[in-house]
């Protein structure tokens, strides 16, 4: 029966490489691309902008004419009964009377204290403020993105460690059931082996389902089929070089949080000019054209009545005072402005602390990572020596087992600091509004 249990999972095993061998293989820089391509959110973002982008068009400007037109016709029937000074009496029946008539006309403001001009400016600078919120939603997908892409990578490096270490589990189970039917070894040692090859295989499929958990949630921030089967790249490299004055100066300039606002400025400051428009007086043209034509009852002095003509007319108005709301809303609008600025402030200092932080992290990742190196090399060297020796029987099944943990173990903690450290630089690169400048 046990024979039979190692050979189902030789055969999973089979199988998994068969997969990994005919999936497709999601490079970094392809990720991106499929999410900025099909990642919900991002769409939704972008679709923001294009309606920033239409509210910010001269056809929402105020600056165009607008004209209309109207056109009607009316019927009426009815039987009058007249009574004259004199006393003579006439009666009409059926007298019909019909009307139609028709115009166009345009209306145009010619002047309205400049507040169509400063909305108009602040149309255009909140279309420029929601592609800062779009390059946000960018960001944060991609950070979530190289997340899961790197844990994907992680389990996937475990998986193969614990497929190695499994390995040698059945190895040793092999040679100390041959070591036992030779009577060089005790049952304890078969039923030791037997127990972790059952627990490193226990590991390997919990590691197995724990990735395949992974793959579904990348497929799915990439806005793409769960069951879509893939490979990634396990390489990471670390060439960038970080000084905390440049990563501080860039920040200030190209960080998302402080580009928006500084936007966020830029609009306050028209709500106070478009405020202050009410103070002005506004200007405007009205002019149309109409035709008219009426077929009156016998009762009407005219039996047919035609015009046509064009008017025409400027209308001045100045609301000199409106019981003070105009300046209360200046006065509100201003306030709100040093609002936006402390903001500014507020989120300056804390990206300055933000950016220390992420650096002493990076650096302490990157030692933690080369410290991982060194234990992996000297558990390595350890397995290795621990290995001969316990083929010629110097020392036991427990000691080497313990070196055969010791190796799995820094093997997982240094894909644990790689992956760490690679998430550390991203957020830096995030900081300083490098991350979608950076080549993955």
């Amino acid at each position: 029966m046990l024979n039979y249990k190692y050979t189902l999972i030789a055969i999973l095993f089979s199988v998994t490489i068969s997969f990994a061998q005919d999936s497709e293989i999601l490079t970094k820089n392809k990720a991106v691309r499929i999410a900025l391509e099909n990642n919900y959110g991002i769409k939704m973002a972008n679709n923001a902008v294009v309606i920033a982008k239409n509210n910010a068009s001269i056809y929402n400007s105020g600056y165009l004419p607008t004209v209309s037109a109207s056109a009607g016709a009316s019927y009426s029937n009815s039987t009058s009964d007249l009574t004259a000074q004199d006393g003579t009496e006439t009666k009409l029946d059926n007298a019909e009377t019909k009307a139609y008539n028709a115009s166009i006309g345009l209306n145009y403001t010619l002047f309205d204290g400049f507040g169509r001009k400063y909305n108009y400016q602040k149309l255009k600078e909140t279309h420029n403020l929601s592609e800062l919120e779009a390059k946000t939603v960018i960001e944060n997908s991609l950070l979530q993105l190289f997340t899961i892409y790197y844990e994907v990578a992680r389990l996937t490096e475990n998986n193969k460690n614990l497929s190695q270490s499994l390995s040698v589990s059945k190895n040793r189970l092999k040679r100390s059931q041959y070591a036992y039917e030779y009577g060089q070894s005790t049952k304890l040692d078969v039923l030791n082996a037997e127990v972790d090859v059952n627990n490193d295989s226990i590991n390997y499929i919990n590691s197995q389902r724990l990735l395949a958990n992974s793959k579904r949630d990348l497929n799915v921030l990439l806005g793409r089929n769960a069951q879509e089967i893939f490979e990634v790249d396990t390489n990471v490299n670390f060439e960038l070089t970080f000084d905390n004055k440049t990563l501080q100066n860039k920040a200030k300039q190209h960080n998302i949080e402080i580009l928006k606002a500084n936007k966020n400025i830029e609009l306050s400051d028209f709500d106070i000019k478009i405020n202050k428009s009410g103070f002005l007086p506004s200007l405007s043209v009205s002019t149309s054209y109409a035709l008219n034509q009426y077929d009156n009852a016998a009762t009407s002095l005219f039996a047919e009545q035609y015009s046509k003509g064009i008017n025409a007319g400027l209308t001045l108005s100045w609301n000199i005072f409106d019981g003070g709301s105009t300046k209360t809303n200046v006065a509100n609008a201003k306030i709100y402005t040093e609002n936006i600025k402390i903001e500014k402030e507020q989120i300056e200092n804390q990206l300055e602390r933000d950016v220390a932080n992420a650096l002493e992290i990076y650096n302490n990742s990157l030692f933690i990572l080369s410290s991982e190196k060194k234990n992996v090399e000297t558990n390595q060297r350890n397995f290795d020596r621990s290995e001969e020796r316990f083929k010629l029987g110097q020392i036991t099944s427990i000691e080497f087992r313990q070196a055969q943990i010791n190796l799995l173990n820094s093997k997982s903690s240094l894909n644990t600091a790689k992956y760490n450290a690679k998430n550390a630089e991203l957020s830096l690169l995030q900081l300083t509004g490098e991350l979608l400048n950076n080549t993955f």
